[in-house]
């Protein structure tokens, strides 16, 4: 009996996926475990493991193609489960009187036959001590993971009261507000040749990533200027040294550490808004987003703990995500997890320009190319002088439903005197 592969769940949030490899041909033996699709969604590459041993029947993709969860990708013919856990024997001991009261043990709910799941599974399983027929499986085909042994372990740790039903009135249901459908499109073939592009992968999760973002927050963004003279004195100066221990010191790697710092000092900026619960979310931790710009698309990959790591560990590990992301070896864990992002569009000759939030932060800083310009130096009492200095455009996009213009200035300021003050900035690293 032939049995049907179906896409699985990928991770939270995420419904379907672009098939970029497909690593099985019909009639090879598979062995659960192997690798026999390569997926890309949600802006990552993932590899789908097999969850059964057989033979590979009948492929139902191909590269390129747009599939969603639950849809069946293969069908395998003599396809077995996961072997099943030996059993020991009990021992005979002599019957005990019965405990007052009786302790009640839950029915297994799968019957007597194997439960299929992987090996590291199941090695999990012994090492938390659960029954793995008692865990209720949301991967492909019944297949236990390992998420659903570590959610079981956690129900079994702590038990939490089911909260008393709430008897609520009917009400009348409310008027909806208008919300205008979007027109349908013109017949653009009425004018002139054209060509219909799929949108698909990276643009098409962009699409939906920049219309939620648009869509749920009220942007209001503040510009400013920040001259980068001495601080591109020090990247010169240590630029050789940095690339030689394999990073490369770029005006992103400080931004980083200023943007770290502002955030502490106001740690609204490093939220999110939980507007079901009626709560601002506010994190403790400082991972922060870098848009990297790849041939396929935007891609946001997150640098974790950025306010823990020195100048140098930033500048080598900024390169090598950088070089991941562009050769589109990220992982979800990778993409995910950011407080708040930085988009620099300086290598790329570009001045102010106003970035979208990526939803669900609060806020986002964009930087613009740093280029020589007349400056005014100097005071009143020992005069002003005009001079050519390095200055750089900053954009900063705020939630106006979480922070206010009043609260934008200082953040901004904030990063504006760190960056124009190396030696200040350094002093700020924990």
């Amino acid at each position: 009996m032939a049995r049907a592969f179906k896409l699985p769940d990928l991770g939270e949030g995420i419904h379907e996926g672009e098939v970029l490899s497909v690593r099985v041909a019909v009639g090879d033996k598979v062995k659960e475990g192997d690798i026999i699709l390569e997926v890309e969604t949600d802006k990552a590459a993932v590899e789908i493991p097999s969850p059964y041993t057989g033979v590979v029947e009948e492929i139902l993709v191909k590269p390129g193609d747009t599939v969603k969860v639950g849809q069946v990708l293969l069908t395998f013919s003599g396809a077995e489960e996961a072997a099943p856990v030996k059993k020991e024997k009990p021992e005979k001991k002599a019957p005990e009187p019965p405990k007052a009261p009786p302790e009640m043990k839950p029915e297994p709910s799968r019957k007597e036959s194997p439960v299929p799941a992987s090996p590291a599974t199941r090695r999990l399983a012994r090492e938390l001590g659960v029954d793995l027929r008692m865990v209720t499986a949301t991967g492909p085909g019944g297949l236990v993971t390992a998420e659903d042994v570590k959610g079981f372990a956690g129900k079994k740790e702590k038990v939490v009261e089911a909260p008393a039903a709430v008897v609520t009135e009917e009400r009348p249901q409310e008027a909806r507000p208008f919300a205008p459908a979007v027109p349908k499109l013109p017949d653009f073939s009425k004018w002139g040749p054209i060509e219909r592009v799929p949108l698909r992968s990276i643009r098409k999760a962009t699409a939906k990533q920049m219309t939620l973002a648009w869509s749920q927050i009220p942007h209001v963004n503040n510009q400013d200027v920040v001259d980068m003279t001495k601080l591109e004195e020090f990247r010169r100066r240590h630029k050789a040294e940095i690339e030689a221990k394999g990073g490369k010191l770029t005006p992103t790697v400080f931004a980083l550490k200023a943007v770290a710092a502002a955030l502490k000092a106001y740690p609204n900026f490093n939220a999110s808004l939980d507007t079901e619960a009626g709560e601002i979310v506010v994190k403790r931790y400082y991972h922060i987003g870098v848009a990297v710009n790849t041939p396929d698309g935007l891609i946001v990959p997150v640098v974790r703990d950025v306010d823990r790591k020195s100048i140098v560990e930033l500048s080598i590990e900024l390169k090598q995500l950088i070089e991941k992301t562009r050769a589109r070896k990220t992982t979800l864990e990778e993409l995910q997890g950011g407080t708040f992002s930085i988009t620099n569009v300086g290598n790329m000759g570009g001045g102010h320009f106003v970035p979208i939030i990526n939803y669900p932060q609060v806020a986002i800083l964009g930087m613009g190319a740093a280029t020589m310009q007349p400056a005014v130096t100097g005071n009143e009492k020992d005069g002003y002088q005009i001079v050519p200095r390095l200055l750089m455009p900053l954009v900063l996009c705020i939630d106006h439903r979480v922070l206010d213009g009043a609260d934008a200035i200082p953040f901004m300021r904030k990063i504006v005197e760190l960056l124009e003050d190396p030696e200040q900035l350094f002093m700020m690293m924990t």
